[in-house]
């Protein structure tokens, strides 16, 4: 059966690495950020890890909604909530998961631009190349596009993904089998058991 979706699970053992390398790629440049910016809820814990690389302690977040769950593209990228402190005249780097089209990433630096920071730098783990707004670090270029499942938003994807699916899976060992030959994902059963236990309940 040919996979609805193609898709790369990242285990958080690489999350950490990847991480790291792009401290080191932010710190080779000469690049001295004062603080970082999460994009959320994919930036969180790049950014997290990110600060403490970089020995960097102020960090922040904005809102920027363009995915929903299940790798549905809403229409346009817009800022949900906004930056809430001030960055006028720092340094900033701002972080996200992953630069698909660069719609957020040009969505963010367009909102952040009206608060005067100094110099504003982006950065994310992984960039397609079907982004037309390229982030100033990354380090992975995705070249063959398939939807990136970070260790984050495994439940969120997976039970997207479960809910879309016709006919419904009727037990946690068909949702697995069909995880596996639509999507090429395989995870431990208890993450399975767990997810499809929440098929019931309604969607956020």
């Amino acid at each position: 059966m040919d996979r609805e979706l193609r898709c790369e699970l990242v285990p958080q053992e690489q999350v950490y690495e990847l991480c790291w390398q792009l401290a080191e790629a932010v710190r080779a440049s000469g690049y001295h950020a004062q603080v970082v910016i999460a994009i959320a809820r994919g930036g969180f814990v790049p950014a997290r890890y990110l600060c403490d690389f970089l020995s960097i302690s102020a960090m922040t977040s904005i809102k920027v909604q363009h995915y929903a769950p299940g790798a549905r593209k809403q229409r346009r990228a817009w800022v949900k909530y906004p930056l809430g402190g001030s960055i006028e005249g720092q340094n900033v780097l701002l972080v996200d998961d992953v630069n698909d089209t660069g719609d957020t990433l040009e969505a963010a630096l367009d909102h952040l631009q009206g608060f005067g920071p100094g110099d504003l730098r982006t950065a994310v783990l992984h960039e397609k190349h079907t982004t037309r707004f390229g982030a100033d670090y990354r380090v992975r270029e995705v070249r063959d596009w398939h939807w990136i499942v970070y260790p984050w938003a495994v439940f969120e994807d997976l039970l997207a993904f479960l809910r879309e699916m016709q006919p419904a899976p009727a037990s946690a060992e068909q949702a697995a089998q069909r995880l596996r030959e639509d999507y090429g994902i395989e995870i431990p059963a208890q993450q399975v058991q767990r997810i499809f236990g929440l098929l019931a309940k309604p969607e956020a």
